[in-house]
Formats: structure tokens, C-alpha cells, sequence
């Protein structure tokens, strides 16, 4: 396996450089770049403008800023943000925690939620109880994650149930290290939500189908032609293969943590990378696109190497070599 883990991290190497090479060629060719803000300023001169154009390297042909951009990645230096006339690297490690503090919530609260009621789903097929999860699932699912952000931010400041919007109160730096954390976990409840029952519902419809397909296989039916117990059917030979494709799209899910809430934060005024990635993108803040690009496509590469090690950990037929 150690080999097969190599071979694959190697592969993705040459990835990586297309990927950032793409995401920069697009940031490029979109029209205008971040000095147009300024253009628009009687009071900012040409020159001005034309010496601000060299100090961010807007001056040299795409190709050289690339090349300029990847010997300092080589570097430890992930480029300079034109915005927050910072290093990218650190903005993004300011709101990388907020960012997985509510992404990794999301992903579990979803993911457990999603087998368990699929499962239970596939067991009461076309009862009534799988009809009225089929109905609440197929809704989840045809409502975008920021309407129903919204609708949970209306509910509450019509209640004053839960906190509108931040991930901390204003008097967190008074409070206990226990009343920290609860402070934290009370400003979760409402982007977690928002954030987990979209993908909740696409999970249990995933899981649901997936289960009742292996239910049908002659290996289960000669299992209980055999007389096994039920349960032993279930979850020893018929939920061990049906779990297998949903380990193949835990790996697309790892990709998402730092981008998959861009909405979701933006609505609920949440610090992390997705209000920080929406506000490079209006900026065309090159550079921190660029990097933010690139972590997600990095994720994608290991979320799909920790899948194919789950798969053949939970698999004995599939061998990576």
C-alpha cells in the first residue's frame, strides 16, 4: 500500500501545476483586473496607477506572473494579496480554523445522519414513514443551502433564539474556557444546520438506493434461504457492500471543506475561507484565488486516496498495489 500511496501522490504533482495554471489563466482573461476600482478615482493619477500596475507584477506578460507566482510557492510563499495587502498565506491560515471548525461539524452531522436514516429508509420501503423521508429529502434537496439559510436567519431574529450572525459573542474574551466552547457551538447550530441537511438528504437518498440494490443480490437472498438472522443479513453482508460507493463520495466531500460554505458563511457573517474566497473573487485578488484554488484541488487529491484506502480496508476484494 505504501507504494500505491506514493505512486498516486507523485501522479498528482503535475495535477496540482494544471490546476493552478488553469485557475490562473481564467482569473487572468477575466476582464478588467484589481486596479479597476481605482481607475474609477478622479483623485488617483495615472501614474499612480501605472506604479501600483508594477509593484503588483500587473505590468508582465501572464506567463512570467505564473512562473513569477510558482517560484515563490516553491518558496514557502503563496503570493501577496492585492486586497488586504497581506501574505495569502496569512489570510488563509487566520480563517482556515472557523472554516473546518464548521465544515468538519457538517460533514459528520450529514454524513451519520444520512446512512442512518438511509438505511432505515431501504429496511421500511414504501411504508409510511419511508415516504414521509422520501418527501422531506427530495424538498432538502430542491432548496439551495443559502435560501435555506435565509429562512433559518429569519427565524432567528424573529425569535431571538439563536444568534444572528459571527462565530463568537462580543463578550467571548470574559468567558470560561466551558462557556467558550458553548459559546462557539450555539453560533454553529444555524450554519450547521443550513450546511448538513442539503447533503443530508442527497446522503440518505444515496444510501437508501445503494442498500436496497445489494438487498436484491442472490448472495443475500441464499443468505436468509439459509436462515441467517436478519440482522446478521443486514449489517454483516448486505450494508458492508453497500457502503463501499459511499466511501467513494466521502472523497469528492473532503474536497469541499474550505470552499463547500461560501454561501452559507457570507449569510450567516460566519470569519472562515468561504466569505474570505467570495470577497477575492469580487477584487479579482488574483493570488489568494490562485491559493485557495489550489488547497482545494490538494484536498481533493488526498480525500480521494483516504477513499480508496477506506475502500480497501472495508473491501478485502479490492487491493491497492
Amino acid at each position: 500500500m505504501l507504494k500505491y500511496i506514493i505512486r498516486r501522490l507523485l501522479i498528482s504533482i503535475p495535477e496540482l501545476f494544471i490546476i493552478s495554471f488553469m485557475i490562473f489563466m481564467i482569473m487572468y482573461a477575466a476582464p478588467g483586473d484589481f486596479l479597476d476600482q481605482y481607475r474609477l478615482d478622479p483623485t488617483i493619477s495615472a501614474e499612480t496607477l501605472e506604479a501600483m500596475r508594477k509593484e503588483y507584477g500587473l505590468d508582465q506578460p501572464a506567463i512570467v506572473q505564473y512562473l513569477t507566482w510558482l517560484k515563490n510557492l516553491f518558496k514557502g510563499n503563496m503570493g501577496y494579496s492585492f486586497y488586504y495587502r497581506r501574505p495569502v498565506s496569512d489570510l488563509i491560515w487566520e480563517r482556515v480554523n472557523a472554516t473546518l471548525i464548521l465544515s468538519v461539524s457538517s460533514l459528520l452531522f450529514s454524513w451519520a445522519l444520512g446512512i442512518v436514516t438511509g438505511i432505515f429508509s431501504a429496511l421500511k420501503k414504501y411504508s409510511f414513514s419511508d415516504r414521509i423521508l422520501t418527501v422531506v429529502a427530495l424538498g432538502l434537496i430542491a432548496t439551495p443551502s443559502f435560501f435555506l439559510g435565509l429562512l433559518m436567519l429569519y427565524l432567528a431574529a424573529k425569535t431571538n433564539w439563536f444568534p444572528i450572525s459571527g462565530m463568537i459573542s462580543t463578550s467571548y474574551n470574559q468567558l470560561s474556557a466551558w462557556n467558550k466552547f458553548k459559546d462557539i457551538l450555539w453560533h454553529m447550530i444555524l450554519p450547521v444546520s443550513a450546511l448538513s441537511l442539503g447533503s443530508f438528504a442527497s446522503l440518505m437518498r444515496y444510501m437508501r438506493g445503494s442498500l436496497l440494490d445489494v438487498l436484491n443480490e442472490d448472495y443475500v437472498i441464499f443468505a436468509r434461504a439459509k436462515g441467517m438472522p436478519e440482522r446478521v443479513v443486514i449489517y454483516k453482508h448486505a450494508l458492508r457492500n453497500a457502503i463501499n460507493p459511499m466511501i467513494t463520495f466521502l472523497g469528492f466531500s473532503i474536497s469541499g471543506l474550505l470552499g463547500g460554505a461560501l454561501f452559507i458563511e457570507n449569510v450567516f457573517g460566519w470569519p472562515g475561507m468561504g466569505r474570505l474566497i467570495y470577497q477575492a473573487l469580487i477584487q479579482q485578488d488574483m493570488y489568494l484565488v490562485i491559493a485557495s484554488g489550489l488547497i482545494s484541488a490538494i484536498l481533493l487529491v488526498v480525500g480521494n486516496l483516504v477513499a480508496d484506502m477506506l475502500l480497501a480496508l472495508v473491501d478485502p476484494r479490492v487491493r491497492l498495489t
